[in-house]
């Protein structure tokens, strides 16, 4: 059940208005604009019509601006208490305007979107209920205000129209493939998640979407950990926000990704693996370097490059089980070095957001968040350098019998490539006896290697060197 925000100030006056000019359209003549919107599950044509800029109201519920909601909490509680005052609509345009990971900026979308509508003026109507609510089309609102355009051309709804159905109608609007300027990352994961909550199936979501099921479940686990990394950072005054993370989307997938393939061999590794990573994504690296570390990075490459403050902070953590109600039992709780990990995490989160409350003020609280962080950083950072090279080393170890297998599936295409050419009689025998013999020079050259570095051939060695041999190379 979506939350009902009631009716703005001129909701009246705007009701009279629409009624008229839909009166207006019907007794007109020439051409009638009409939107086709999907009305409870069906598809339905509504009447365009021109309505003043200024009587129409920002929807609070938009998704457009959800988690930006966050960035001024006073003026958010606000606009929670009261959406319909000049100063909660006055926060609404604000941040449509502003850059969704960082609302202290102008938005770059914002500007081309203004630049498109003074040039060729409003190319699709907006959407709005009787009562003057904008559906869709609240940026386009904010951009035409900015322009001191009067009028915005809007398609209008049923008057049956409730808060279900501004959300409902809102999302399938965005989410159609041809949209024009998608929601951001975070404000996308809370439409999921509130259509969740509704009680509709992931499958049902994941196709008004347009995305598969799996991806619409990694982008749930991936909120999750949003939602407990924020509620971790909490110290005082002081928590990060979901607006914080707007930017850290293929790092929390490729997380995902990786955490499920360790989970399938040991949760502990796979916890380990979620906290180290989280750590270094809570200290802003780039996704390259969030990539390098592993389940043993820790104890290979971080704990002899961690300051003392943070090993104490993090050597704190206790490991009790957990008791299961009911059966007077518990279970064994994560490993201590997860554990370990796990503080590491929380003590970069608690400095963040210390350091966002502080905005770059020199208070000793500030003062003390700055040095956690900065060295929480600089340990990872000299961690990630010698496990970047002993990456490289695996990879390069991994190289040749990747090519190995690679030809063997080229051979094996080989092999039903002559099937279908004998059954066709297309074959050219001459380019396939040339191709056959630069294959035996090629596996000569390789016996040659594998003899001067293989000291302790295996079976598939040995045949390849006894195959030369054979052969006189």
């Amino acid at each position: 059940m979506s939350k009902d925000f009631g009716h703005p100030p001129l909701a009246e006056q705007n009701r009279t208005l629409v009624l008229e000019r839909l009166k207006e359209v019907s007794e007109g003549v020439g051409v009638r604009e009409t939107l086709t919107v999907e009305w409870r599950t069906q598809p339905r044509h509504v009447e365009v019509i021109d309505m003043p800029v200024d009587s129409l109201y920002y929807n609070p519920s938009t998704h457009r601006i959800r988690a930006q909601r966050s960035h001024d909490p006073g003026r958010d509680r606000l606009l929670d208490s009261d959406p319909w005052c000049g100063a909660g609509q006055d926060y609404l345009h604000f941040l449509l305007m502003a850059l969704p990971a960082d609302p202290n900026k102008p938005d770059p979308d914002f500007e081309k979107l203004m630049e498109s509508l003074r040039d060729f003026k409003q190319n699709e109507p907006g959407l709005i209920t009787r009562e003057g609510i904008l559906v869709n089309g609240n940026t386009r609102r904010a951009a035409l205000k900015e322009l001191g355009v009067t009028h915005m051309r809007v398609g209008v709804l049923p008057d049956s129209c409730n808060w279900d159905d501004i959300n409902a109608v809102e999302l399938s609007l965005q989410l159609r493939p041809d949209r024009r300027r998608d929601y951001s990352y975070i404000n996308r994961l809370l439409a999921i998640e509130e259509q969740v909550k509704r009680g509709r199936s992931v499958h049902d979501i994941a196709k008004d979407f347009h995305v598969r099921p799996a991806t619409c479940e990694q982008d749930l686990w991936i909120l999750g950990c949003f939602q407990e990394l924020i509620e971790r950072s909490k110290d005082g005054d002081a928590q990060l926000r979901l607006l914080d993370f707007e930017q850290q989307q293929e790092k929390l997938r490729e997380l995902h990704r990786r955490y499920v393939k360790e989970t399938a061999v040991n949760r502990d590794s796979a916890e380990l693996l979620k906290e180290l990573r989280l750590a270094a994504i809570a200290a802003d690296f780039s996704k390259t370097d969030v990539r390098l570390i592993e389940p043993d990075f820790k104890t290979r490459y971080l704990d002899q490059r961690l300051p003392d403050s943070l090993k104490s902070s993090a050597g704190t953590a206790a490991v009790p089980g957990v008791a299961i109600p009911g059966l007077n039992r518990s279970v064994r709780a994560a490993a201590p070095v997860v554990a370990e990990a796990r503080a590491l995490t929380d003590a970069v989160l608690k400095a963040k957001a210390v350091l966002g409350k502080e905005d770059g003020q020199l208070s000793e609280r500030g003062t003390a968040a700055t040095k956690v962080f900065e060295s929480a950083r600089s340990a990872i950072e000299d961690a990630l350098e010698p496990a970047g090279k002993d990456a490289r080393v695996r990879k390069r170890k991994q190289a040749a019998p990747d090519r190995i297998s690679d030809a063997c599936q080229d051979i094996e295409q080989c092999v039903t490539d002559l099937v279908l050419a004998r059954a066709s009689k297309s074959l050219d025998e001459e380019a396939f006896d040339e191709a056959v013999v630069k294959l035996r020079t090629v596996l000569a050259k390789l016996a040659h290697e594998t003899a001067r570095t293989i000291k302790a051939p295996g079976d598939g060695v040995v045949w390849l060197l006894d195959a030369a041999q054979q052969e006189g190379a």
